[in-house]
Order: structure tokens, then C-alpha cells, then sequence
């Protein structure tokens, strides 16, 4: 080339550019015409394509359109889907199987079609029916999950998880109230769902992350929804007295009964009610013995003989119990002695502080007479609830009466270790006496009435006829019977109340007797109203059919008196005076002898 003339060389430079020009413009026709050809085969595609999509969402369309309440929205979004496959119809070709990059930009654009399915009630025959145990701000409200990516907070519309409350859209949602209200924050969503019917999934405490996120903000959904509030009678009345909100939405209560009357169609329907748990548990089933056994116990639970519990719960735990001990000893059926070691069993775990009591009796340290007869001291009886167990026990009461003008004194009163019900069977009471004697008013005495070796407070009315029988064996100075133990509340009529616990308290008592001795002449005064109320064990029963226990009642403080002295109460003749030899005749002689002694005192203060 470099041996070639100028001329020469010049001429096949130029001719090497005019070939450049050349080839370029055939370069520039040929894309043109491919741009041309690709554009003609897109549209082919869309042409043959979109009929065929159009179709598909044309019947998703229609079977969405009855389940989605906003179909302009669902429209809108299928347009979007539409217009978006027809813009990369090209992807959905046949792939080769190592073109690698196109298949992650196929299924990059599949992801993008996919549907969050929050709530699937495919199969539910009815309305969905929700229990959340656990109402905790992601559990109720749904959530939005995220992943790290380069030390970033990642998510997409896949991670919304739908929480219990949209779950039970369309039906009902039962929460417990005292695990709603711990966390004040769900309480407030809850409320604002309540007001506007309309449910917002949010992440709480997002924007106090220490590092960034990106996040989702989920349109908010309109719910239909009935909640269930489950909690205390207490909770109930708490929250409408301080959230007005509360009584608009939740205006139906319904109160959970403890217990129910009893009758044959009931009794019948527990023993279906053990037969399906032992099949349920594949137990061994129960006797008709132990079945009534159970029953008996559903009574006790409740202290009534005409009512039963409805704690089917204990009753459950009963029965498993009682199939252990079955179980144990290789037999087939459960008998009722199984029922009863397992009631044995369940005592023994916890009744040590009942046992520590008793030690305490036995060896002297609590001091309680059950022998004989004293003035101005008798037993009364009270019962310690620790929730799973309750016993009863002998508390010793005393009084003196001396002449003065203070009137009756509450010791456990004076040193703040009462109650204020117990103050107000002890005003009661001494209101009762006043009227006693009221024709000798002014009453001119001093009293002081007390709980001996009480050191933990004492709350109730139960004890209010005790402390009576123990002022007037004062004021007569006529000795009480020890042997029986009272219990039982007073009006200002001298009329018995029902008290509570009176099962405890008599067996309580019975195991003291029965530590110091029988003798027949031990027992306990209960109020006459109370009777239906007695559940007691074989071993006090056993001993009132052998004389060596008694039960008595009364309607009217009258009718204890006279079993405690042996002696007429006494009824006032027109002038207000009660006969010489009953129990009030005493005592008014009494309080008339105070009656002078203060006026003498007062006379000789005068000359003074």
C-alpha cells in the first residue's frame, strides 16, 4: 500500500469511505426495518394474546364480583395486571432452559401478579367463630413481617399477615377483658374499629427502629364483626362508668351463673357430661356410685343441696383424677372410694395451714373449751378461703359487762382489726340489746367483747350471735354450754341470718372435738335458714347418727339462748319486765343494778 502512488492511495481512501457510508446506511435501513418488524411482532403477540387474557380476567372478574364489595377497585386493578402483561408479553415465551436472566425477570414479574390470601374460610360451613387468647397488637391487628437486606428493613405486600380480627370478619371474636386491658394501646385500637367499623394494619413503635426500614401502609378494610368481652361483673360496670364508648358498643351482658338448681334432667346430663370425657380421654368410665360422688361434690362446691355447681371444669379435673387412681390399681370401672381418694388427695395438697392450725389446738397453743360450761365465753366459728381450699375453725369469744356509761366496745374495733362488716353486725347487735331493755334506758353499762388470740382481723357478720349469747351470758351470769359452737348473723328483730362457709366451719370444729374428745354434748347452733346448705362429710355425719355430734338451728336469737343456758329466754310482761329465773329477767337484774350503782356514784360525785 505504501508502495502505490499518492494519487493511488488517495483514491482507495475515499473509496473506503464512500463503502463506510454505505454499509452504515444499510446498517441504519436494516434497524429500522428490524425496530419495524419487532414493533409488527409486539403487536401480533398483544393482538393474539389479549383476547385470551381478556377471557381469563373476564371470569375472574365475575366470581370476585359477589366477594368484593368495591368492584370499581378490582376493576382498576385487573386493567393494571392487563395493560402490564401486554407490556412484557414477551417473557411468557417458551425459555431456554439456560437463559437464566430471563427467568428471573419472569418470575420478578409473577411475583408482582401473586395475591396475599390474609384469610382463607374455604370449608367454614357458618360464620367464623374466633377465640384470641393471646390479644396481643400483632395477634388482633394483623402485622407486616419483614427481612434484612444490606442491613435494611425490607417487606412487600406478601408479608401482611391478617390478625384474629380479620379473621373473624363476618363473624364473632372472643376476647378475655382482663388480657385486652393489659396492653392500652390494642385497648385504643380497639375502640377506634369500634367507632368507625374500618380495620388499619400498622406496624407500632416502627419509627423508633435503630435502623431504617421500608415500609407498607395497608389500605384500611371496612369489617363486620360481633365481639365477645369476657371478664368480670366488676370490669363490666369499671369500664362504663369510665368509658362512655364502652356501654354504645357493647350493650348486651349476659351473667355466667356459679350454679343451677338440680333435678333429674341435670344430674342425667352430668353423667353424659363424664361419659364423654372419659370417652374423649379414653378413661375408663364411672359407676353410677362414683357418678353420684361427683354430683355430691358439684353440691358441696356451692354449699346447697337444691343447687349445683356449674364449674364443669373442676368436675373434669375430677374425673381424670379419680381414673388415675383406677388406673392404678388395674381396675375397669371407676368406683366411688376412687372419687373420694382423689377429693383426699386434692385436700392434702393444701391443707397444711389447716393441719399447723389444729397442731396449734391440740397442743394447747390456741386455746378453745369444748367441755363444760362458762359465764361470758363461748366458741364461735369462722373459715380462712385460700382460693383452691377453704377450712373452718373455733375462734374463743369473751366479754365483761361492768356498771358505766361507754356502752358496748369493740376491741377488735378500737385496734382497726375488724371490718367494716363485722362493725355493723356489732352495731346491729347492740342496738338488738338497747331494745331488749328499753324501758330501762338509759342502759348503764360498760361492755368489751373480743376475738381471743385473733392476730389477722376479723371481717363478717357471722359472728354477731355468738358475740350476743356472750354479752347476755355476761350480763345474766349464767354459764354457756362449750360443747356448742355458733355461727349465724343477727337483724335488729333478733331474727338469724344465713351466714357462709358453714360446711367448713363445722367440720372445722368437729376435728377439734374430736382431738379434745366426744362426748356427746359437743355440737354447733347454725341458723335455721341454713339448713339446705349442709354438705357434710361421712365422719360428722356419722357421728350425729351416733349421738355423738349435734346439729342445731335457730330462727330467733331466743331459741339459742335457751339451748346454750338451759334456761327460758324470757318474754316481757306489759311493763317491759321479763320473768325472775329466765335468761333476760337475769340479765335485766343486771342492768338495773348498774342502773342504781351510777346513779349512787353520780349522787356522791354531786356532794363532792
Amino acid at each position: 500500500m505504501l508502495a502505490l502512488p499518492k494519487e493511488k492511495r488517495a483514491q482507495i481512501d475515499q473509496a473506503e469511505l464512500e463503502l463506510r457510508a454505505e454499509i452504515s446506511q444499510y446498517f441504519d435501513r436494516t434497524l429500522a426495518m428490524g425496530r419495524t418488524k419487532d414493533e409488527a411482532q409486539a403487536a401480533l403477540r398483544r393482538q393474539v394474546v389479549k383476547p385470551l387474557l381478556d377471557h381469563a380476567l373476564q371470569e375472574i372478574r365475575a366470581a370476585l364480583k359477589k366477594q368484593i364489595k368495591d368492584s370499581v377497585k378490582l376493576g382498576n386493578y385487573l386493567d393494571q395486571v392487563s395493560r402490564d402483561v401486554l407490556d412484557k408479553v414477551e417473557l411468557f415465551e417458551p425459555l431456554p432452559s439456560d437463559d437464566d436472566i430471563r427467568l428471573e425477570a419472569l418470575n420478578k414479574t409473577l411475583s408482582r401478579y401473586r395475591v396475599n390470601l390474609v384469610v382463607d374460610n374455604d370449608g367454614l360451613s357458618g360464620a367464623p367463630v374466633i377465640i384470641e387468647d393471646n390479644p396481643m397488637h400483632r395477634a388482633l391487628l394483623g402485622s407486616i413481617e419483614y427481612q434484612s437486606e444490606n442491613d435494611v428493613l425490607m417487606t412487600d405486600f406478601s408479608r401482611i399477615r391478617a390478625g384474629s380480627l380479620h379473621k373473624a370478619h363476618g363473624g364473632f371474636l372472643m376476647l378475655h377483658l382482663r388480657d385486652l386491658l393489659v396492653d392500652g394501646l390494642v385497648w385504643e385500637k380497639l375502640r377506634r374499629l369500634l367507632r368507625s367499623g374500618r380495620l388499619q394494619i400498622e406496624e407500632p413503635g416502627t419509627a423508633f427502629t435503630p435502623i431504617a426500614t421500608v415500609s407498607l401502609e395497608p389500605e384500611a378494610v371496612d369489617v363486620d364483626i360481633k365481639i365477645v368481652l369476657i371478664g368480670s361483673r366488676e370490669q363490666y360496670y369499671e369500664l362504663q362508668e369510665n368509658d362512655p364508648e364502652f356501654a354504645r358498643h357493647f350493650r348486651v351482658k349476659v351473667d355466667f351463673a356459679g350454679s343451677f338448681y338440680a333435678n333429674a334432667e341435670t344430674r342425667h346430663a352430668t353423667a353424659i357430661f363424664v361419659a364423654n370425657a372419659c370417652k374423649q380421654r379414653g378413661l375408663p368410665h364411672f359407676t353410677s356410685a362414683a357418678v353420684a360422688r361427683l354430683l355430691e361434690d358439684a353440691h358441696r362446691a356451692v354449699d346447697d343441696q337444691s343447687r349445683q355447681s356449674a364449674n364443669f371444669a373442676r368436675i373434669e379435673s375430677l374425673v381424670m383424677e379419680s381414673a388415675a387412681l383406677c388406673t392404678a390399681r388395674n381396675a375397669r370401672l371407676v368406683e366411688a372410694a376412687d372419687v373420694d381418694a382423689a377429693l383426699a388427695a386434692r385436700i392434702r395438697r393444701h391443707d397444711y395451714p389447716e393441719q399447723r392450725m389444729h397442731e396449734a389446738f391440740a397442743e394447747g397453743d390456741l386455746l378453745v373449751d369444748v367441755h363444760g360450761a362458762k359465764v361470758g365465753q363461748m366458741n364461735a366459728l369462722t373459715q380462712i378461703d385460700l382460693g383452691e381450699y377453704r377450712f373452718g375453725f373455733p375462734v374463743r369469744l369473751t366479754a365483761r359487762t361492768y356498771a358505766g356509761e361507754d356502752g358496748l366496745l369493740n376491741i377488735e374495733r378500737e385496734v382497726e382489726l375488724s371490718g367494716p362488716i363485722h362493725d355493723k353486725g356489732v352495731f346491729i347487735l347492740q342496738n338488738y340489746l338497747s331494745a331488749l331493755f328499753a324501758h330501762n334506758a338509759p342502759l348503764n353499762f360498760n361492755a368489751s367483747i373480743v376475738f381471743e388470740q385473733e392476730y389477722n382481723g376479723v371481717e363478717g357478720d357471722s359472728a354477731s350471735c355468738a358475740e350476743l349469747y356472750t354479752l347476755l351470758s355476761s350480763l345474766s351470769g349464767l354459764p354457756i354450754k362449750q360443747g356448742i359452737a355458733v355461727t349465724g348473723a343477727v337483724n335488729q328483730h333478733g331474727e338469724v341470718l344465713p351466714v357462709g362457709g358453714l360446711n367448713e366451719k363445722i367440720e372445722g370444729y368437729f376435728r377439734v372435738c374430736v382431738s379434745a374428745g366426744l362426748d356427746g354434748s359437743q355440737g354447733v347452733l347454725i341458723p335455721h335458714r341454713n339448713r339446705r346448705h349442709l354438705m357434710l362429710s361421712r365422719k360428722v355425719l356419722e357421728a350425729v347418727d351416733q349421738g355423738l355430734f349435734h346439729i342445731y338451728t335457730a330462727e330467733h336469737v331466743s331459741e339459742g339462748i335457751e339451748l346454750l343456758t338451759g334456761l327460758p329466754a324470757g318474754v316481757a310482761d306489759e311493763h317491759g319486765d321479763y320473768p325472775q329465773g329466765s335468761v333476760l329477767g337475769h340479765a335485766q337484774q343486771t342492768l338495773l343494778a348498774f342502773h342504781h350503782a351510777c346513779q349512787e356514784s353520780g349522787h356522791h360525785k354531786k356532794e363532792d
